[in-house]
């Protein structure tokens, strides 16, 4: 194009000359029209500056592709280490729990046996309550007691021993 337009500002190639218009054409204008080579570059300039935005959109482009691209690899690296770090913690937690659970299950039922043990034992020493407490009997009284049963207790051994003589 370049070549093109260089040539065309030196003669009047592009003017139409399809008959009579073109006739009309060369002779209103004295000059033979040679564009607007000079303003500006003229079209040669308008593609130039064309060419130069799509160079500078397309190098904005790949860049801010490469940096999403970027982005987005870093953002799947961190997610899918996230994703195995809460995956390995939810597993260890599940165990956890299940341990605890049979834990609980375990002294569940050490508690029950203990607790069966302390109400036979608490139903034992009620029983034996009312023997053992004080029932305000005085000193002499619980002496005078006691010997009589030491000596009701002497009369049965001297009972069992003359039947074991006979």
């Amino acid at each position: 194009l370049k070549d093109f337009y260089a040539k065309a500002n030196g003669d009047a190639a592009l003017l139409q000359s399809d008959g009579r218009l073109g006739d009309e054409m060369a002779q209103a204008t004295k000059e033979p029209y040679k564009g607007m080579q000079s303003d500006k570059g003229g079209i040669v300039g308008f593609l130039e500056v064309i060419l130069s935005d799509f160079a500078r959109l397309e190098a904005e482009t790949s860049s801010a592709e490469d940096a999403a691209a970027s982005a987005y690899e870093k953002f799947m690296d961190e997610s899918s280490e996230d994703i195995a770090v809460k995956t390995t913690a939810s597993k260890h937690k599940t165990s956890k729990k299940e341990q605890v659970d049979g834990a609980i299950q375990s002294q569940t039922k050490e508690l029950e046996l203990t607790q069966e043990e302390f109400d036979a034992a608490l139903a034992y020493f009620d029983k034996l309550k009312p023997e053992c407490l004080d029932k305000g009997l005085s000193y002499e009284e619980r002496v005078r007691m006691r010997e009589e049963e030491i000596q009701s207790l002497k009369e049965a051994l001297e009972i069992l021993n003359q039947q074991d003589l006979a």
